[in-house]
Order: C-alpha cells, then sequence, then structure tokens
C-alpha cells in the first residue's frame, strides 16, 4: 500500500524521496495550498497553512473578528454535492517533513523521558495533516474555504516499529481514500530515514467531516473518483470500514443490551471476587495476580488556554488525542 500511495503523485517513489526538504521559513498565504511539486512541507508550516486557508485569526484578540467574518463565507457552500467538481486520490496528495535528525531544536519538543519519540506529539501531526488533507481534496477558487472540516475519529493505526527513532528525519504521506457526502477518509503514513532509504514506521485512517463556516450544520464535500484498480481497492475498502462503524454503532451498549456471552464474562468476574466464607455482596476478596479497577485509575486535569486552541478557536483534535493518550500512557506505567 505505501508504494501505491507513493505513486498517485505522477511521479516515481526515487523523485519522491529525493526531493530537498522545504525549511520552516516556507509560508503559504491567502489560503493558498501547498504545491507537492516544490517539496514536501515543513511540520512547522501545516498550522499556519490551515489558518490562511480558513482566514483564522493569528492572534487571539482579533479571533472574534475573523469568525464573524467567516459567517459571509455561507453563500459559497453547494446546495448539493452534485454542484463539485470530482476529485481524484492524487489531488489530495500530501508531503510533511518532520526533519528530527538535521534540526536538532526541534527534535527537543519531541523528545519524552527515556531519549525516543513522544506518540502523542505524532498523533497531533498526523491530526494536522489529516485536515490539511481534506482542505486540499475539497480546494475551490475563493480565497477561503467556506468549509470547516473537523475529525469525527482514529478509525486505526497500524504501527510497523514501536520505538521511533529521535535523530532520523520523518516524512509523512496521505491522501484522500473515501468520500461519503459530507464526510471523508484519510489514509496517511508515515517513514523514517535510516541511511539513505525511508521505512516504514505505522499507517493510520482518520475520518474527518465537513462543516459550514460556524461549525453548526454538515456541508457537502467534492465526490472522489477511484482511477485504476489499485485506488477502486482502497475506495472500496473505504466503503466497508464506513459499514463496519455503523454496525459498531447499532451494537452499541447505549443502544443494544450486553449479549449472553458478554453478561455470563461479567458474572463470572464478579463471582470471583467473593469471599466464599461470606458470599456478600459487601465482602470482597482480591484474586490473584489482580489489583483493582479502582487502583489503576488516573484523572488529568488541563486549564487551557489560547495557545492551544485549534485554528477554529476550541480545544479539539490532536491536542485531545495528546493528551489523552499521554494520560492512557501515564496509566499503563502506574498499573505496570
Amino acid at each position: 500500500m505505501l508504494l501505491a500511495v507513493r505513486c498517485l503523485s505522477g511521479c516515481p517513489a526515487s523523485h519522491l524521496l529525493s526531493r530537498s526538504l522545504m525549511t520552516a521559513g516556507t509560508m503559504y498565504s491567502k489560503g493558498q495550498l501547498p504545491d507537492m511539486n516544490a517539496g514536501p512541507i515543513h511540520v512547522d508550516n501545516v498550522r499556519d497553512t490551515l489558518r490562511a486557508i480558513v482566514g483564522a485569526s493569528t492572534n487571539w484578540s482579533d479571533h472574534v473578528q475573523a469568525m464573524e467574518e467567516r459567517k459571509s463565507l455561507q453563500s459559497l457552500l453547494a446546495k448539493k454535492q452534485e454542484d463539485l467538481p470530482a476529485r481524484k486520490m492524487k489531488d489530495s496528495y500530501i508531503e510533511v517533513s518532520l526533519p528530527l535528525g538535521s534540526q536538532p531544536q526541534l527534535r527537543e519538543k519531541y523528545l519524552n523521558v527515556y531519549n525516543n519519540v513522544r506518540f502523542g506529539r505524532i498523533l497531533e501531526d498526523l491530526d494536522s495533516l489529516g485536515v490539511l488533507i481534506c482542505y486540499t481534496h475539497t480546494k475551490a477558487e475563493s480565497d477561503k474555504t467556506p468549509l470547516s472540516i473537523v475529525t469525527a475519529l482514529v478509525d486505526k493505526i497500524d504501527l510497523q516499529k514501536h520505538l521511533i527513532s529521535p535523530d532520523c528525519d520523518i516524512k509523512f504521506t496521505g491522501h484522500v481514500s473515501w468520500v461519503g457526502k459530507t464526510s471523508m477518509e484519510v489514509k496517511m503514513h508515515m517513514l523514517q530515514l535510516h541511511g539513505d532509504v525511508y521505512s516504514p514506521v505505522l499507517d493510520a485512517t482518520f475520518v474527518m467531516v465537513a462543516r459550514d463556516p460556524e461549525n453548526k450544520r454538515p456541508a457537502y464535500v467534492n465526490p472522489l473518483v477511484p482511477d485504476g484498480p489499485e485506488e477502486e481497492n482502497l475506495f472500496q475498502q473505504g466503503e466497508s470500514n464506513k459499514m463496519r462503524r455503523v454496525a459498531f454503532s447499532t451494537a452499541s451498549l447505549l443502544k443494544m443490551a450486553p449479549t449472553g456471552e458478554e453478561r455470563n464474562i461479567v458474572h463470572d468476574l464478579f463471582l470471583n471476587t467473593l469471599d466464599s466464607r461470606t458470599v456478600s455482596f459487601r465482602s470482597r476478596i482480591l484474586p490473584p495476580n489482580s489489583i483493582w479497577m479502582e487502583d489503576a485509575k488516573l484523572k488529568g486535569l488541563e486549564i487551557c488556554h489560547p495557545q492551544q486552541r485549534n485554528i477554529f478557536n476550541r480545544i479539539f483534535g490532536g491536542f485531545l488525542m495528546r493528551k489523552a493518550y499521554e494520560l492512557g500512557w501515564a496509566t499503563a506505567c502506574s498499573y505496570g
């Protein structure tokens, strides 16, 4: 799959990997989308590019005015999906560079206490990349897009390596792989440079949704037309993923009672904690090699400031993903 995705850009994989990385000083203005012929985007430029695309404020003092200006973009929304031009997968293909090896100052931001790469930071970068990919897919003639694209869920992450080297450059690639009426599935890949070769680190599938400029209702996105059998397979996989998510949602405990097998499992766990001498709800014993669930629980508190806001001036997406992952990591460490 990785090789197939690299070929989507219309040039050989060897050419993609040999391009020089853009410096952090390169910027995009007036909603200009990234040009992959110029090489990968520096990771520090992704959020600035997103701000330019949506017309977001660069400082907290004028964010209210910027959000008011976005309301005027309502008229640019499509009344139906058929009014929007179809796109191909290669139209949304993007590469982003994370030069940990060649930029030591940037590396400091990504290090954890074990001198490994913080995976929470990687989740944050994947989230921003996913949004930029979707804006590239839905690009229009206007300087500012009327769409507010947000992360619906992280569908899947497959790790090929469990430890990410802190002193080797990283490259992210990705594109839209499936489109519904108002939602988009994004396939992203992370590769790390070892010697002269980029090796796969992870594959990620995110689902993003498009909303109106005020983020109040869904908005239509450009349809996706697969080009060739490989892209057709990717698109069909996206359709299957959608059906799986629908089935999973239908079977949620919020909608359906536990199955007989699930009830028996929970009941057996309960019986294993009863004291046979008293057989009382109040008298419980801890089974061997176990700890109480209550003792394996941690909570986190975060006071959010303007510096943590996203391009729509909300606390959402990658920031929350990083915080949730790091809390889960700390909980697992305290348990083990």
